[in-house]
C-alpha cells in the first residue's frame, strides 16, 4: 500500500491523500487550496494523478478546503462513485453549486481586468453546471455502516464530531496475506460543543492521518464561550446598539443560533429581532433541521423538555432575498445580524458592517479565527479605519471577540485521541496543520512515547 500525501500537507487547505491498494487508487478528500489569487488557480487546477485513474473518492465532510475542488476532479475525468455520510451528501451539494456560482462570479470579475490590460479571458476552475454534474456522483451512507471500496478494501464512517455529517474514515485492507487498519481523522471535532455528538476516538488502529491544525494550543470551554457570548449581548442591548456576526454558513451560523434559542428560553436575553442573512446558511440550517437526529443528547433534550426548536424561534427571521437584507437597514433598536462570509471577504456581511460600523453602540462580534489580509482579521485587531467596497470608514463601534467556538480539536483533544490507540499503533503521519502547530504537537506526542511521527511534505508517499 502507498499514501500519497498530495494536499494539507505542511498548510491547513486543500486536503487530498491518494491511496493504491490492491491495484486500486482510492483518493481521500479533495479540496480546494486557498490562498493568493496569483497562486490559487495552477494550483487547484493542475492534479497529480490522472482523474480517470481513480477508483474511488471518500469524502470526510463538506468544508470546501476538504470538498470543494471535486467538481474539477469530474470535470477532468473522474466518474466513479463518492462515498459519503448522508449529511455530509446533502450540505456537500449546496455547497458545491455555491462553490461553482462563485468560481464563475470571481472570473466575470478578472476576465474585466484582464480585457482591460489586453489580456486574453481566463475560464473559470468550474462551473455550477459542472458541480451539478459532480453532485450526481454521491453515494450517501450512514455512520458505522461498513462499506467495500475496492477489492480488500472495507471502509467506515464514523462520527468526528467537527460539522454535521462529518466522519472520520476507518480503512480495513486485506492486502498479502496482511490486515491493515488505516485510520483518516478527517476533521476532528471537540467535546461538548453544541447541536453535535462528541468525536468517536480511534482504537486498533495500525496506521493514523491525523489533522493537526490546532496542535500548537488548547482551546476555552465551549460553556465559557458562551458565557462570554452573552455578556457582549447583554452589554450592547442595554445601550440601545444592534450585534453584527460574521460567521461561516456551515456549522458556525448553527451553533450561535441554538445558543441564542436557550439563551431566549431561559429569559437571559430580551425577545429582540435575530436576523441570519445568508442564502447558503439558510440552506444549510434546512439540512441540519432535517438530520436532528444526529444531534446530542442536549440538544435534543432542549427540544423535548422545553418544547423548543433548536434552530427556529418566532423572532428569529432567515432572509433569502436582497430585499428582505435591505429592510433589516430599517430596523431601529438593538438586534442581532449574522451573515456570511466568516472572514468578512464578501457576501452582505459586508453591507451591515458599513451601515453599522462607525455607531459606537453597536458591537462587531469576531467568533472565529481570522485569515491575514482580510477584513476580518483587521477588524480583530481593532484598527481604528477599514477599507470597505473600497471606502474607507472609521471603527466606532466595539470590537467584541469570543473564543472557545472552534469547531477544531485543541492540542489536548488531539492528544487524548492518538493515546487512545498507542498500542496498536505503527505510524502516524500529521496532515492539515502548519510547521508550528505541528511541531509542537510532535513534542506532546514524543514526551508520551508516540512514536513515529511523520509530517509529511506535499508530494511525500509512503509505503506500508
Amino acid at each position: 500500500m502507498k499514501i500519497h500525501f498530495l494536499g494539507a500537507a505542511r498548510t491547513v487547505t486543500g486536503s487530498q491523500i491518494l491511496t493504491e491498494v490492491n491495484g486500486a487508487k482510492i483518493l481521500l478528500e479533495c479540496g480546494l487550496f486557498q490562498g493568493k489569487r496569483a497562486d490559487t488557480y495552477q494550483f487547484n487546477q493542475t492534479f497529480q494523478f490522472s482523474p480517470k485513474e481513480i477508483d474511488a473518492l471518500l469524502l470526510s465532510h463538506a468544508h470546501i478546503d476538504h470538498s470543494g475542488n471535486i467538481p474539477n476532479l469530474v470535470k477532468q475525468g473522474f466518474s466513479n462513485r463518492i462515498f459519503a455520510t448522508s449529511a455530509t451528501v446533502s450540505l456537500a451539494e449546496i455547497m458545491l453549486r455555491d462553490s461553482g456560482y462563485i468560481q464563475e462570479s470571481d472570473v466575470q470579475y478578472v476576465n474585466k481586468k484582464r480585457a482591460r490590460r489586453g489580456e486574453p479571458p481566463v475560464d473559470p476552475l468550474y462551473t455550477y453546471e459542472d458541480a451539478e454534474i459532480a453532485c450526481n456522483l454521491f453515494t450517501p451512507l450512514e455512520y458505522n455502516q461498513t462499506f467495500e471500496v475496492a477489492k480488500g478494501v472495507n471502509a467506515t464512517f464514523v462520527d468526528s464530531g467537527h460539522i454535521l455529517g462529518s466522519a472520520s474514515i476507518k480503512l480495513d485492507i486485506k492486502e498479502n496475506g496482511k490486515t491493515t487498519r488505516l485510520w483518516f481523522s478527517g476533521d476532528i471535532g471537540r467535546d461538548r460543543l453544541p447541536l453535535l455528538k462528541d468525536p468517536v476516538m480511534p482504537s486498533n488502529v495500525d496506521y493514523m492521518i491525523m489533522e493537526c491544525t490546532y496542535g500548537d494550543k488548547d482551546h476555552r470551554d465551549p460553556e465559557t464561550a458562551f458565557l462570554e457570548f452573552r455578556e457582549v449581548l447583554m452589554k450592547t442591548i442595554a445601550r440601545g446598539g444592534k450585534i453584527i456576526i460574521p460567521a461561516f454558513a456551515v456549522g458556525r451560523t448553527q451553533e450561535l443560533v441554538f445558543f441564542l434559542n436557550q439563551m431566549l428560553a431561559a429569559n437571559d436575553i430580551p425577545p429582540i429581532p435575530i436576523f441570519v442573512d445568508s442564502p447558503l446558511a439558510i440552506n444549510a440550517t434546512d439540512i441540519f433541521k432535517k438530520y436532528a437526529h444526529l444531534f446530542d443528547e442536549e440538544t435534543k433534550q432542549f427540544i423535548q423538555e422545553g418544547n423548543h426548536k433548536a434552530l427556529t424561534s418566532p423572532n428569529l427571521y432567515y432572509t433569502r432575498t436582497v430585499e428582505e437584507s435591505k429592510k433589516i437597514n430599517e430596523v431601529k433598536g438593538p438586534a442581532i445580524i449574522i451573515s456570511a462570509s466568516g472572514m468578512a471577504e464578501t457576501g452582505r456581511i459586508l453591507h451591515h458592517l458599513r451601515n453599522n460600523i462607525e455607531n459606537p453602540l453597536n458591537t462587531i462580534m469576531i467568533v472565529s479565527w481570522q485569515a491575514p489580509h482580510t477584513l476580518g482579521r483587521r477588524l480583530a485587531e481593532r484598527q481604528k479605519t477599514v477599507r470597505i467596497f473600497g471606502q474607507l470608514f472609521e471603527r466606532r463601534a466595539e470590537i467584541a471577540t469570543i473564543g472557545g467556538l472552534s469547531a477544531h480539536a485543541g492540542q489536548d483533544k488531539l492528544l487524548q485521541y492518538v493515546l487512545g490507540t498507542r498500542a496498536s499503533l505503527k505510524g502516524l503521519y500529521l496532515v492539515h496543520g502548519e510547521e508550528n502547530a505541528a511541531q509542537a504537537l510532535m513534542d506532546k506526542l514524543e514526551e508520551n512515547q508516540i512514536a513515529p511521527v511523520y509530517f509529511p511534505d506535499r508530494s511525500d508517499y509512503v509505503e506500508i
